[in-house]
């Protein structure tokens, strides 16, 4: 076996996005403010900055303030403030407005920017490099690396070069262990590295369990006539019915782009709902397919969204690092933001580790992270809106929606439910398929509709494809013997990229699993009803390219 090379940092963080590029950036800005050298390092697996980065997204700018305040005079990509705000109910024809004077002021878009939060991303590596962070793309986090006491090391890149088969290719080069005093896991939704950190460091044991929302977005260049920059549109109702809860968004974004999107929570029941189609349904709707018309399609992509709020946290930190971001999940459902938040969990995080490091720690606990958290702004705002998710998941979307208005009022005003709900894993909320009616779904019109294979061409999504298939089953069995037996293979319908099918082989059905069209989205990870697949990460530079996503 050929030896890894090795380099060490005082700090190593995995995943550029908000909360990566936030923590480098504090962790240098500390270091010049005090007079003393802080090597610091982001990993990134997509083959850019942004490249796997997809959002709405309406960003509200108060963790930005606090981390670069003078960033308005910085050329920042939070050029479009938000001008109009607006919330529709849908039925199949019709929209009938929801006034925000009903809203709790803290739902309010006032003060915040519509954009790609992929460019923000880039624009934030920008400012990190300035300062001296080195920036890694292409290079994915494959393994944790653990000191001789059980304290994290750091971690190890992925091989390249390595055949479906297992074997080495030509062009073989064994990944790079990067060491670190503390090691930053900022790898959004669930990553596949905080998936073994919480079970090996037992980091969920006092929390709820982490529930999700499939969110899938496209970008439209729209008729100049009806592009009005600064106008966001949300949505609820029609298409999903009282068994399933999401909505849609709209954002008018600059260069007369629109931005449109829609979220389906993941605890749905029907084995037969497609996420994909009722986002392609949905933008049949009248409303929206009239801002459409005209119009062209440039990109598509699909991401895992948090959605647990704050009983979901679980421990934040463990010896020699910390989860940050979307890692740790600081999502404010009702509002669609955890931009801002992901900012500021980043910046609390290197003040402890830079504190630390000062010190002349590493690989211990990093407790003050924690406990800042929990009495910053971000936990006073998480908490104001913890019973939203499980109120709705419990009550449908209409009783719930009022239930849980209801609530984010009274807490408004300093009552409010005198508890905190739980939550159900969403892998165990699927139905068998005698149980449900099958859904029929209109045929892609080819014009403001779209099937899904044209979708992913879309993403620019490439994976080399001779190397192992990053998609891995405990059990090649279960796919036949339990999903499609007993749930008629939901996989080939939550998978919003085509990835699974089931074939005819020798008489036989199997599952085949087409790789090369994954977007990271996490989705099968989180759904699948045995949890009998496992994402993992493919070699460094995979996956979608989004370009302004």
């Amino acid at each position: 076996m050929a030896e890894r090379e090795s380099m060490a940092y005082d700090v190593v963080i995995v995943g550029a996005g908000p909360a990566g590029l936030s923590a480098a950036i504090r962790l240098k800005q500390l270091a010049e403010e005090r007079g003393r050298e802080l090597s610091v390092c982001v990993l990134e697996k997509g083959s850019e900055v942004g490249a796997h980065i997809l959002s709405g997204a309406v960003v509200d700018p108060r963790g930005l303030d606090e981390l670069i305040p003078n960033w308005r005079d910085l050329d920042s990509p939070l050029t479009v403030p938000v001008t109009e705000n607006r919330h529709w109910v849908l039925t199949a024809t019709k929209k009938f407005e929801f006034p925000h004077l009903l809203m709790p002021p803290f739902m309010n878009n006032k003060g915040t920017y519509t954009l790609s939060l992929g460019n923000l991303c880039r624009w934030l590596a920008g400012q990190a490099e300035a300062l001296g962070v080195e920036i890694f793309p292409g290079f994915a986090a494959a393994e944790i690396l653990f000191n001789e006491d059980g304290s994290v090391k750091g971690v190890a890149t992925g091989d390249l070069g390595v055949a479906r088969d297992g074997t080495r290719k030509p062009d073989y080069q064994p990944g790079m262990e990067l060491h670190a005093k503390y090691t930053f896991i900022a790898e959004g939704a669930r990553g596949h590295l905080t998936k073994e950190l919480k079970r090996i460091f037992d980091l969920d044991r006092d929390s709820e369990p982490q529930v999700y929302g499939i969110g899938l977005k496209e970008l439209w260049d729209v008729d100049p006539d009806k592009h009005v920059p600064g106008r966001v549109i949300h949505t609820q109702g029609w298409p999903l019915d009282e068994d399933s809860w999401g909505g849609g968004f709209l954002y008018h974004q600059e260069n007369n782009q629109v931005a449109l999107g829609f979220v389906v929570a993941l605890n749905y029941r029907n084995p037969y709902l497609s996420p994909f189609e009722e986002f392609q349904r949905w933008k049949q709707h009248p409303a929206i397919r009239e801002v459409l018309e005209g119009g062209r399609r440039v990109s598509y992509g699909a991401r895992a969204i948090n959605e647990g709020g704050y009983q979901a946290i679980p421990k934040l930190a463990f010896p020699g690092g910390v989860l940050i971001g979307c890692s740790a999940g600081f999502v404010n459902v009702p509002r669609i933001k955890g931009s801002h938040t992901a900012i500021k969990s980043g910046m609390l995080a290197a003040e402890a580790a830079f504190e630390a490091v000062a010190a002349d720690r590493a690989g211990d606990e990093l407790s003050a992270y924690a406990d800042a958290l929990h009495s910053s702004w971000v936990a006073d705002e998480l908490k104001k809106v913890r019973n939203v998710e499980p109120l709705v998941a419990k009550w449908g979307g209409t009783i719930g929606t009022l239930l849980a208005g209801a609530d984010m009022w009274m807490r408004q005003i300093g009552i409010g439910l005198p508890f905190t709900m739980k939550h159900h894993p969403d892998h165990r909320q699927m139905w068998r398929k005698d149980l449900v009616q099958p859904i029929a779904y209109p045929k892609p019109d080819g014009v403001i509709s779209f099937d899904r294979l044209s979708s992913v061409f879309l993403s620019n999504t490439n994976h080399e494809e001779d190397q192992p298939v990053h998609l891995t089953l405990k059990d090649a069995d279960i796919p036949v013997e339990v999903n499609l037996n007993l749930y008629d293979g939901p996989e080939q319908r939550y998978c919003p990229a085509g990835v699974y099918e089931f074939v005819e082989e020798n008489g036989r059905p199997r599952l085949q699993i087409n790789a090369q069209n994954c977007v990271h989205c996490k989705t099968c990870d989180i759904k699948d009803m045995t949890q009998n697949i496992n994402w993992v990460v493919p070699e460094g530079g995979g996956g979608p390219n989004y370009p302004n996503m």
